[in-house]
């Protein structure tokens, strides 16, 4: 067999399992992203051949479901008789408590340890001290050069051949090439974690992959070859646990009635807004336009300020329309800040602002000084001459460190913030082709108005506030592995900030101005001035990077941060569900070392709307909806409304799919307990002291406690307003979406305004259904 078939065979087998993301950018993804070609109910079955367990909520869930309200009693009994289960809803709920999950017997458990022991150690991204040797050979020279010493392995005559392809022939030189496929698939599945990461670092082609490169097909050669060296059995075992047909049935109707109820009393709610008599606070032209990420945790926020004053809040993707990569000054370290499924053509970075240029170099150097203490300290510990001493000498400082961090986490970390320079009240964002290696060459004013001009045209903008702020998002918490998750999504899970900034920046500029009105006919007002700012997603302050605003809008800026303080003030009340002394319990959260939870997320979502803020504006969503500013009658045949339907709303259904199978089986695509969790290689955590890299998120962020329920695992379903025949045109379009609909992977839902907003669902093949509110309402 040729490398190249083996190749083939191997990428083909490679979907049977997602992409592990590394900790520091841990974006939300689909863990069964490679069945997506398949229906939602046929991929979960062979999703089970591969990787075993449930994938459908247990009893337990659609029980607290039925007895809360949240799934409707009369649209469960509907499905339930439509598909021949004609007995009442507690006798199937008892049926599905009676089915026994019975943990499957791994009888790869030895070989499966042998891996993890190897993986660890060569994707190790600069945790250990001594790393592991020959490393920048790859991964299957690396291990063929040591092998000989690791005694678990046993002993074998034969030498390794010198590459993975040869390797693999002389292994399966015995097995029939039609089997090779499913014997790929059956040992990449063995290992989803790992092997997702392996899958992450070959697609990203970062710099640790390109250092130490490592590909599936060095996994399979190094795997099949201890397979053969500790005799154990090469073909699948067929012991995995899967749930029979009649039990999947029954658990898929269950779902699809709570999703019909969700969607049911979603619609009804939006019918109600859109047929209510009050009024919008807002005068002709607003003090201050603020346009935050779609992310679920704006809702919140933005209802809080609209009733603070004379405010618009719009929703936009949080990496702001810039395809960019950050790169952190304080580290040196370059990363994507756009949604993983768009190649960034920016690089940002930060310059010195005008007459700045010392409190910028004085930044250096205390980078400088920072970095030189980290590491004398870390040698001082890790070094065996000094280990002890260090550990004598400096026990007391670390005691009252530690105790301090402890009983007043928030004193402590706004005494080492005080201390902290913020580099947004002296540098600026530069922005220059991502190619440029030395950064020199801007981009193009056309380019830079394409950008804003994308922003305006989503937004369906057309008159200015004097004031206009950026949100991008972030946030904070201590000693907590996962806080890239929490970070924006759209910015493949960093802070959105700098996007915000970005975007400020370049619409601030005269000849962007002047070339929009010029070319496009979009007058911005010479006193409308833009402002980057973050929203701190755990205490819901806001923070406006105004460094640079001009004195004519210092007053007004004044003005809105007092309001923006009282909005965090009421938002973290009606979150935290505290009386009083919610400021102080939302700082304690997102300082306190010991803190498993320290905000909910993303948990609860489950919609997307896209539509004008009159839609949702002064409906409480509970935090369940992204919302998405769009206006269809400012829109050029749809052209907006394509690309929020390509970037956005899948991005929302790759979080929406993350929350749900870290839901219904947190053990098998969740993170397990954090409590008994453990960090490796600074890119991900395993369970206990080793096994497998974990891929989901940890039970604290999807479970209230051990029985009860948090995130409702239910399919994204979204909701547009526009006119049906664009839509459908749109579908035909884009294949991708057409797949996603048509296998039920999320839902669509569409309010034709040009049909009295009446509500068509979307059925397979460009098919929609219309159903009228009486009939959603009864």
């Amino acid at each position: 067999m040729t490398n190249l078939q083996f190749k083939n065979d191997i990428t083909e087998a490679s979907e049977v399992i997602g992409h592990t993301w590394p900790l520091y950018a841990f974006v939300a993804s689909n863990p069964l992203s490679g069945y997506e070609k398949l229906t939602f109910k046929n991929a979960l079955q062979s999703a089970a051949k591969y990787l075993g367990g449930s994938t459908l909520p247990e009893a337990s869930l659609f029980s607290e479901a039925l007895k809360s309200g949240e799934m409707d009693k009369e649209v469960l009994l509907t499905l339930l008789q439509e598909n021949d289960f004609n007995q009442d809803p507690a006798y199937y709920l008892s049926e599905m408590e009676e089915v026994m999950h019975l943990k499957e017997k791994n009888v790869n458990h030895h070989l499966d340890r042998i891996m993890c022991k190897w993986l660890a150690a060569f994707l190790d991204e600069g945790f250990a001290d001594w790393e592991m040797p020959f490393k920048s050979k790859g991964f299957f020279s690396a291990w063929r050069k040591l092998a000989k010493y690791d005694k678990e392995m046993g002993t074998s005559n034969i030498e390794i051949p010198k590459t993975a392809a040869l390797a693999l022939e002389y292994v399966l030189k015995d097995y029939p090439k039609k089997d090779y496929l499913e014997l790929f698939k059956y040992h990449i599945a063995a290992l989803p974690g790992w092997n997702g990461y392996i899958k992450y670092r070959m697609q990203e082609n970062s710099a640790w992959q390109q250092k130490y490169p490592i590909s599936l097909e060095d996994y399979l050669a190094v795997r099949l070859w201890i397979v053969k060296t500790t005799n154990t059995e090469l073909t699948p075992s067929n012991n995995l646990q899967q749930e029979s047909a009649t039990s999947l049935n029954l658990k898929y109707i269950w779902l699809k009635a709570w999703e019909e109820s969700w969607q049911n009393q979603l619609i009804s709610t939006l019918n109600e807004r859109l047929n209510s008599t009050s009024k919008s606070s807002i005068k002709d032209l607003p003090d201050a336009q603020l346009v935050f990420c779609i992310d679920t945790r704006s809702e919140l926020i933005r209802r809080h300020i609209e009733v603070k004053g004379n405010y618009e809040t719009f929703g936009y993707a949080g990496f702001f329309g810039i395809a960019m990569d950050y790169k952190n000054p304080e580290t040196g370290i370059i990363r994507k800040s756009c949604p993983p499924i768009v190649n960034s053509a920016y690089k940002v970075s930060e310059v010195a602002q005008t007459d700045k240029d010392s409190e910028f170099l004085d930044y250096q150097q205390h980078i400088e000084n920072s970095k030189f203490s980290s590491y004398f300290l870390k040698r001082l510990k890790n070094m065996l001459p000094s280990a002890f001493g260090f550990v004598e000498g400096a026990g007391l400082i670390y005691g009252a460190t530690l105790t301090s961090r402890t009983l007043f986490p928030s004193v402590t970390y706004n005494l080492n913030k005080k201390n902290k320079p913020v580099p947004e009240n002296f540098c600026e964002t530069k922005i220059n082709d991502r190619h440029d290696e030395k950064g020199g060459l801007a981009i193009s004013i056309d380019e830079k108005v394409a950008i804003v001009k994308g922003a305006f045209d989503l937004l369906g903008w057309e008159n200015f506030a004097p004031l206009v702020i950026f949100a991008g998002h972030a946030s904070q918490t201590a000693n907590n592995p996962f806080g890239s998750s929490l970070d924006c999504g759209a910015c493949a899970a960093s802070p959105g900030r700098h996007n915000a900034r970005m975007l400020a920046n370049i619409a601030n500029q005269k000849a962007v101005k002047i070339a929009l009105k010029e070319e496009f006919e979009i007058h911005i007002p010479e006193n409308t001035y833009f402002l980057g700012a973050e929203h701190n997603t755990t205490t819901d302050e806001i923070v406006l990077f105004d460094s640079q605003a001009p004195s004519t809008h210092l007053k007004l800026i004044q003005d809105l941060k007092l309001d923006l303080k009282q909005s965090q003030q009421t938002a973290t009340h009606e979150r935290l569900g505290k009386n009083k002394d919610s400021l102080k319990t939302a700082h304690k959260k997102a300082n306190n070392w010991a803190e498993t939870r320290p905000e909910w997320g993303l948990a609860k979502n489950a919609a997307f709307i896209v539509g004008p803020r009159n839609l949702t504006k002064d409906i409480n969503l509970g935090g369940r909806c992204f919302l998405h500013s769009y206006d269809w009658e400012k829109d050029n045949e749809g052209k907006a409304l394509e690309a929020i339907m390509q970037g956005p709303m899948v991005v929302g259904q790759w979080i929406n799919s993350h929350y749900y199978f870290s839901t219904v089986n947190n053990e098998q695509f969740g993170g397990g307990s954090k409590i008994t969790q453990n960090v490796t290689g600074k890119l991900g955590v395993v369970q206990g002291n080793g096994g497998d890299l974990k891929i989901g998120l940890p039970l604290q962020s999807i479970k209230s406690s051990d029985q009860e329920m948090y995130h409702q695992p239910l399919r994204l379903s979204v909701v547009i307003q526009a006119p049906y025949n664009w839509i459908i045109d749109i579908i035909e379009r884009n294949e991708s979406i057409k797949t996603l609909l048509d296998n039920e992977w999320l839902y669509l839902m569409v309010m034709d305004p040009t049909d009295s907003n009446q509500i068509k669902y979307y059925r397979k093949n460009l098919q929609m259904k219309a159903k009228k509110i009486s009939e959603i309402q009864s």
